[in-house]
């Protein structure tokens, strides 16, 4: 039919009736796959619709996405179901649940769980099916097909097998702990610099790391607030040595001005021995023209 929309009657596939339904023609039905180390897509377009498409970030699980060209989800919960093929009604749909579907009308998310439990459907023969009401409260559906999916299903996990191991919310605010009363960085804590190393080659955006030393307060004043420099030190050494740029990192050191928890137990002191590290995105010709800063001076 026109624009790829077909009215529906109950019945047919347990429709609503007089259901809106959107859906590609079988023979145009297309799954593309694009990403980088980023970010990996495998999307369907949906004609006269819009788009679905399962996202995956770097360090996370896949999502799933409907995009609308234009407002035609009415706002609240949609039900999402792991549909039948057309061609293989027999097979049932499975219910999944409800997404809810923004403000503005024209898109909804579904969970990891969700996301995951879609796949595996396509896998099986079951394509997205998204059942809900037009902003006028007409039924509405919007069906992906699971034609030609297994290919592109390939496609989409070579790109994600390339995937960074984090993405940058997940590092841009890290603690380096110092269990112990001497400056050295743990393993765990130096596989976490290395994963931060690792992300700044590959997003060459990311152009500033602060670190902020601190201490415990087990001594003095004066000597508490050297600790925290030669810690924050340490861990700027630790960049350097592996290719970071002297003039992206910003030292500060703070003694023992801000702790995390009261220095009134063994354990609390050794939360407070640590270096926040912060990464973030700073205009060219904006970068911190200081590279130490007494947070007393």
């Amino acid at each position: 039919m026109r624009l790829g929309v077909f009215l529906v009657l109950s019945g047919l596939l347990a429709t609503p009736a007089l259901a809106l339904t959107f859906q590609t023609p079988l023979e145009h039905v297309e799954w593309m796959v694009e990403g980088d180390r980023f970010e990996c897509r495998l999307t369907q377009p949906v004609k006269g619709f819009g788009q679905g498409e399962f996202v995956r970030r770097a360090g996370e699980k896949p999502i799933f996405k409907l995009q609308a060209q234009e407002a035609w989800l009415s706002r609240g919960s949609a039900t999402l179901l792991a549909g039948a093929a057309p061609w293989r009604a027999s097979q049932g749909d499975i219910n999944l649940g409800i997404v809810l579907v923004n403000n503005d009308g024209n898109a909804l998310q579904a969970s990891q769980l969700q996301a995951g439990r879609l796949l595996t459907g396509l896998l099986e023969g079951r394509g997205p099916l998204i059942r809900h009401r037009t902003g006028q409260g007409e039924a509405l559906e919007v069906r992906l097909l699971p034609a030609r999916f297994t290919d592109a299903y390939q496609r989409y996990l070579t790109c994600t097998a390339g995937l960074l191991p984090y993405n940058f919310e997940q590092l841009k605010q890290t603690r380096i702990s110092f269990p112990s009363t001497d400056m050295l960085i743990s393993e765990s804590a130096q596989a976490r610099l290395q994963s931060i190393v690792d992300y700044l080659k590959e997003d060459p955006t990311v152009n500033q790391i602060e670190l902020d030393g601190h201490s415990d307060s087990w001594g003095n004043r004066l000597s508490n607030r050297e600790i925290s420099r030669r810690r924050a030190l340490t861990v700027k050494q630790f960049f350097i040595a592996h290719g970071v740029p002297e003039d992206q990192i910003v030292l500060r050191f703070h003694g023992e001005r801000y702790p995390l928890k009261p220095n009134n137990s063994a354990a609390n002191r050794a939360l407070n021995r640590r270096v926040n590290v912060v990464l973030s995105r700073v205009p060219e010709g904006t970068l911190s023209a200081l590279n130490e800063i007494d947070s007393e001076s």
